[in-house]
């Protein structure tokens, strides 16, 4: 059952990234900006007669020009004016709308441009000052999606989480559930950098495609060698692969999936447990800890709440029928199972 505080819907608008660099860009706004300039100054200068020079009384080419730019760009100095009904109308109809486009062409352009990066070279700072401690997602495709969606639910703050991707619409989801985001290659030193990948409490790689994620986590390992990296492969020839390049935690869909459906056979409530035990939304959670002072000593069948499964000492695990397991340790690493409201 989803869950009612995480919004699950989301619009995106059919669009295709702009392949102009940005000089042509601003080219591109500047020539449109000029020609409606240039369309204006054309209807004045026909419609010359119904002008009225306070200076001279006489309407030049020059003339023309000077009023059109003042008009644009609403300066309006009064030296020039509209005195025939003629004009004052086509004034009102025509260049007004032009004068309002113009206005917009050159406000948005210098937004884009100048306000707009500044503006976000400044957000981006602030957001930096306070990343520490964070989630970095790299990929943000149905895995990525997903497991972010279940770290809140968990009740990981959005904003403790980062989200990089190449795909904007995917970042504007990712933005809508109230994550950080930055629109980039997660391969790139200088992009895991932004995001400061040696503060970072955990990765989460989701690439789609294993080499691509293999790269990511090789270039993860080489900015923050200690940081935990959890990778999703989905060839078996890649697993070890992705071990290697420095993923803590290898996770491949397919298998997951096989085993599921395999344990189906044996029993039908089988899959449904280990989904439950997967998801926050269930009624039991798994969950892995420290063993707290007061348990060091006891039995792993002992603990005060829940049932024990697997302690992990010096890197190697035992069952709790083991007989490591009957006597805990300062140290170990312990996998249990709670209820979900534990």
């Amino acid at each position: 059952m989803a869950d009612p505080n995480i919004p699950t819907k989301f619009t995106v608008a059919l669009r295709r990234a702009s392949k102009l660099p940005v000089w042509a860009d601003v080219l591109l706004r500047l020539s449109l900006a000029f020609f409606l300039i240039l369309l204006v100054i054309i209807i004045h200068w026909f419609d010359r007669a119904g002008l009225k020079d306070n200076h001279d009384g006489v309407i030049s080419f020059l003339d023309v020009v000077y009023f059109t730019m003042i008009s644009v760009t609403t300066t309006g100095f009064g030296d020039i004016a509209p005195v025939s009904d003629r004009s004052r109308f086509i004034e009102a109809i025509i260049v007004t709308p032009v004068r309002i486009a113009v206005i917009f062409i050159f406000v948005g352009t210098a937004y884009n441009f100048v306000i707009k990066r500044s503006w976000e070279k400044w957000r981006m700072k602030k957001i930096q000052q306070t990343l520490s401690g964070h989630i970095v997602t790299l990929g943000f495709g149905v895995s990525g999606s997903q497991a972010v969606n279940e770290l809140i639910k968990r009740g990981t703050d959005p904003k403790d989480i980062v989200v990089i991707d190449s795909s904007e619409e995917r970042l504007a989801e990712a933005e809508y559930l109230g994550c950080n985001i930055l629109c980039g290659d997660g391969t790139r030193d200088e992009i895991l950098n932004a995001v400061r990948i040696k503060q970072a409490s955990s990765v989460i790689v989701s690439a789609g495609r294993d080499d691509s994620s293999i790269l990511m986590v090789l270039t993860v390992r080489h900015l923050s060698p200690n940081v935990p990296i959890s990778v999703v492969i989905r060839a078996d020839d890649n697993e070890l692969l992705a071990r290697q390049a420095g993923a803590t935690t290898v996770i491949n869909p397919v298998s997951f999936t096989g085993l599921l459906l395999a344990s189906s056979c044996h029993g039908e409530h089988i899959s449904e447990y280990l989904t439950d035990l997967a998801s926050v939304g269930g009624e039991v959670i798994i969950k892995e800890r420290e063993v707290y002072p007061s348990e060091v000593g006891k039995s792993l069948r002992d603990l005060p709440e829940g049932i024990g499964l697997r302690i992990y000492r010096n890197g190697v695990n035992f069952g709790f029928w083991q007989p490591e397991a009957q006597k805990l340790e300062a140290g170990d690493l312990l996998v249990q199972i709670l209820p979900t409201e534990a």
